[in-house]
């Protein structure tokens, strides 16, 4: 047995990327374009010193339309993790394929987090999704996690009713998940 395998699982946060890390785009293939929410940053250092790691799911379908290449997404990704500080986000999972294509991976499927939580030793019953949609709430929920609905990106528009809990940004969220499970 490794050191490793060895380790007690850890909570994590789930999060969407587009409307609740950084402003929605639509298909944001251009590091430029990148936007981050006011006070992300500051939001996920406190998740992170509260011990939890931090883990995007997005999906990325603008990869399988060609609006942009996977090379593209990368780029896009790099900057997001840069303006929000290099060790933050431990990892990042994304799915390319069309909302009809049938994989696996696309939200609000839960393959993502669960590839995410076995690579990464999670614990899902103490871990969180944070998102604005629908699909985000529905994939956390069929991995066993507590969903947490933002209000900010499409969030307005979805059905709280799917939610464990509902804040209005990323900085109320992480406040919230400290507050309830320091």
């Amino acid at each position: 047995m490794t050191a490793a395998s060895r380790k007690l699982p850890a909570p994590a946060i789930f999060l969407d990327r587009d409307g609740t890390i950084m402003r929605d785009v639509d298909y944001c293939g251009d590091p430029k374009d990148v936007d981050l929410l006011p006070g992300v940053p500051e939001a996920l250092h406190k998740l992170k010193v509260g011990g939890y790691k931090l883990i995007v799911i997005t999906n990325q379908s603008g990869i399988a339309r060609g609006y942009f290449t996977e090379k593209q997404y990368r780029t896009v990704e790099a900057e997001v993790s840069r303006q929000i500080g290099q060790d933050l986000i431990d990892a990042t999972y994304f799915c390319p394929h069309l909302p009809n294509a049938g994989c696996k991976c696309r939200k609000p499927s839960p393959e993502m987090i669960l590839n995410a939580a076995r690579d990464h030793n999670v614990d899902l019953a103490r871990s969180f999704f944070i998102g604005d949609k629908n699909s985000d709430l529905e994939c956390g929920r069929t991995a066993g996690v507590k969903t947490l609905l933002v209000r900010t990106g499409y969030g307005s528009e979805t059905d709280e009713n799917l939610a464990d809990f509902v804040a209005q940004t990323l900085s109320e969220a992480a406040d919230i998940i400290v507050r309830a499970w320091p």
